[in-house]
């Protein structure tokens, strides 16, 4: 197991979404040691342990105070009531403003970003929450740059996250950072979701996409993927979907929420984190492979997108020397 995650605490208040609280078992309570992903000590707690009521009265038995998520490698926060917003337990603000200085990684779902704006964690900082909300996050805590689009933020060891599956998002993130990328994908697959989506992509469309165009832009994006090592200009990628460049871009942001740029680097990026797991090539030769073209492009996008260079996510994830 990695050395930066070995212990996960939920907090679940009264009013927690069932749904939100089933992200967090599923990307890290389950058992996968069958398919080689290693476990964590997961861990439930709450303010006053006994039965927790969720936003649809259905109840959760919690035995496990706050106290028992001090050493938490990850403290995840979920959704909580808009009656609470500004006004939460402040037990569960002071274990926030702990994890924080401990440097243990806080991950808030959805609403969950009012906890942690309530403990001041997030001031001069970027944060997202549900798009519904972020008005009011905004409107509350002036001092939060508030991205309303983005699908999860990562800031340091916090990150925040949109509404509902953009959570899961987020979740994995956090894994494919502390734990490798194949196990993160391993893991995605168990939950039949993609690996990756990019923090960066809309939270919504605004107008309804056809699926004729879904349908269209599929087999390019899938083309890509199979060839990144080629040179995926946007010309390339609108002459095999038919189109012109002009309406290709158009067209693809609208379904993928990110310029085709954008996408293209961050699958490089998944292709480059796999290589550098799985085989010996130097860092040349994996720049090559994921159509990066050098080591110094490869390791600029390391470092904007993953925080580290590839060779330390390489002596992290894969022990193989270089």
């Amino acid at each position: 197991m990695s050395e930066l995650l070995r212990v996960v605490a939920v907090v679940a208040e009264s009013g927690v979404t069932p749904f939100e609280f089933g992200i967090a078992a599923e990307a890290f309570g389950l058992d996968r040691s069958d398919d080689g992903v290693p476990n964590f000590d997961f861990r439930v707690v709450t303010p006053e342990p006994g039965p927790v009521l969720t936003s649809l009265g259905l109840p959760l038995v919690i035995d496990r105070p706050l106290v028992d998520a001090d050493d938490a490698d990850v403290l995840v926060v979920l959704p909580t009531p808009s009656s609470t917003w500004g006004s939460g337990p402040d037990a569960v603000v002071d274990l926030i403003r702990r994890t924080v200085d401990r440097g243990a990684w806080v991950v808030a779902v959805c609403s969950g970003a009012f906890r942690l704006a309530q403990a001041g964690v997030l001031d001069g900082q970027r944060a997202t929450t549900h798009w519904r909300y972020s008005d009011v996050l905004a409107e509350m805590y002036p001092a939060i740059d508030v991205d309303r689009d983005a699908l999860y933020v990562q800031q340091g060891r916090i990150i925040t996250s949109a509404g509902t599956a953009a959570g899961i998002d987020a979740c994995l993130h956090l894994l494919r950072q502390t734990i490798g990328a194949e196990h993160t994908n391993t893991i995605a697959r168990r939950m039949v979701v993609p690996p990756q989506r990019d923090g960066g992509q809309a939270q919504f469309v605004r107008r309804p996409v056809p699926l004729s165009l879904s349908l269209s832009l599929a087999p390019v994006a899938e083309w890509a993927v199979e060839n990144l090592h080629d040179d995926l200009t946007v010309e390339v990628l609108a002459t095999r979907a038919h189109m012109s460049p002009r309406t290709f871009a158009r067209r693809f942001r609208a379904d993928y929420g990110v310029s085709p740029a954008a996408w293209i680097a961050r699958r490089r990026v998944d292709l480059a984190q796999r290589l550098l797991e799985q085989t010996d090539d130097d860092i040349e030769a994996v720049a090559q492979s994921a159509g990066f073209g050098s080591a110094t492009v490869l390791r600029q996008n390391f470092s904007r997108v993953l925080g580290t260079s590839p060779t330390a996510y390489r002596q992290r994830f894969s022990g193989v020397s270089v």
